[in-house]
């Protein structure tokens, strides 16, 4: 899904009370941006990657948290990373995430489930410490599946038009990122050149990691009208603030690439030249605020793909978001479009995340509803209301357990059933 969370003085961000910052700083920082809760901490910017991407998930590892038991069986191991880093501009970490699923009818299994283990990191190799610094960012992956069905395709066993989750698949070892990441003008701007997920910077928002966040893909990137979004692909990004409120962002990519075989980008992209294209343009109240007190529309386009059978797409998505009373998160978000292999030509996105304490628990709660793309799917078929609810728990410094409740109204592709419910539990312990 790492931040146009930049650490800087922003004149229209501290042009509000000193307790209002305050606020929107914990919220930002601690539950969705896991940088320092200091409004004045100075660190170089990173403004493309969502809450998601590797800086992103290393800061908030890097937080201390509230957990529920106040137990740190990990401090020794912190303070040796903390140390490394010190010394080398290294950082880095390890987790392992697992996700399981039950549903009330199924036109097949009616369960499913699936783990991932993940090595990631980021070397700051160039600029040490200043505002425009250079690193090396990584992320390898091992997904695997529990039994018959990998939740990524638990879906279609449901007969539901879309994914109950977008990233427990059992693809293996993969390559999600290796890229260089380059901050430019004091840290107003970033380039990406390598490895990249293209999900860490288009239309991204503070509930749209599928590790932490919303589970299905109707309430992540593009609410599921996007078409493509690659990972693991070969290309480039670049995101700029032109002033203190509003940032553009862009970036091409490899629409054939395959993150279990990054080598294969090469001829790929500059073979089939075959592209995935994103430009955004966004309003934040400040860089600091960037995934919450937000509004943006993204526009995507991906040309056909002869090898994979899908055709050329183009569209558009919006999303707005807000924090308010301090611990309410609103948001709506939705999308269009017209081809490209998108599941839907059209979809809407409401809900909202409550926390009182950011770095205890955070809860969600999302309506979509979606109209699946003919084009990928045939015409004819209803379309769909899909609610998720989920409570995200910080149990210890280290491990995160999430319960969840998903409702799949009229699936597309299941004619014996109106109303399908979905039990989901989803586990993470970082190291």
């Amino acid at each position: 899904m790492n931040s146009l969370c930049i650490q800087k003085s922003a004149p229209a961000y501290y042009a509000v009370s000193y307790t209002n910052r305050a606020k929107i700083g914990l919220f930002a920082s601690v539950l969705f941006c896991g940088l320092p809760v200091s409004l004045h901490a100075q660190s170089a910017g990173d403004v493309l990657a969502g809450p998601d991407s590797t800086p992103s998930l290393l800061a908030s590892d890097d937080q201390e948290k509230d957990d529920v038991l106040d137990v740190d069986l990990q401090k020794t191991w912190s303070d040796r990373k903390a140390t490394i880093k010190e010394k080398t501009g290294l950082d880095f970490g390890f987790d392992y995430n697992a996700l399981g699923y039950t549903a009330s009818a199924s036109l097949g299994e009616d369960s499913a489930g699936g783990g991932a283990f993940r090595l990631f990191g980021s070397w700051e190799l160039a600029g040490r410490g200043s505002a425009n610094s250079g690193s090396l960012v990584f992320k390898f992956e091992n997904r695997h599946k529990f039994g018959d069905v990998p939740v990524t395709g638990f879906g279609a066993e449901l007969g539901y038009a879309g994914l109950v989750s977008s990233v427990f698949s059992d693809q293996g070892w993969r390559t999600t990122h290796l890229y260089w990441e380059q901050n430019f003008a004091q840290g107003r701007g970033v380039a990406y050149v390598g490895w990249l997920d293209v999900t860490d910077y288009v239309d991204v928002y503070a509930l749209a990691s599928p590790w932490s966040g919303f589970s299905n893909l109707a309430f992540q990137t593009g609410s599921g009208t996007i078409g493509g979004l690659p990972d693991g692909s070969l290309g480039v990004a670049a995101g700029y603030f032109l002033n203190e409120n509003v940032y553009v962002s862009a970036g091409i990519a490899d629409a054939n690439a395959d993150a279990s075989d990054p080598l294969a980008g090469w001829d790929t992209l500059f073979g089939e030249g075959e592209t995935f294209k994103s430009v955004e343009i966004g309003w934040t109240t400040g860089q600091k605020a960037r995934f919450v007190n937000n509004a943006h529309l993204t526009f995507w386009q991906i040309d056909e793909r002869k090898k994979a059978g899908t055709p050329k797409g183009h569209g558009v998505a919006f999303s707005v978001s807000q924090i308010v009373g301090d611990h309410w998160f609103p948001f709506l978000r939705g999308g269009w479009s017209e081809g490209g292999g998108s599941l839907y030509e059209a979809a809407l996105s409401a809900g909202f995340g409550y926390t009182q304490d950011p770095s205890r628990n955070i809860l969600g709660v999302g309506v979509n509803w979606s109209r699946p793309n003919e084009d990928t799917f045939g015409s004819g078929l209803d379309d769909q209301i899909t609610v998720e609810v989920f409570q995200k728990w910080q149990l210890t410094e280290g491990i995160e357990l999430t319960p969840s409740f998903q409702i799949i109204h009229n699936p597309a592709f299941n004619p014996t059933e109106d109303t399908i419910a979905l039990l989901g539990l989803r586990a993470r312990i970082a190291f």
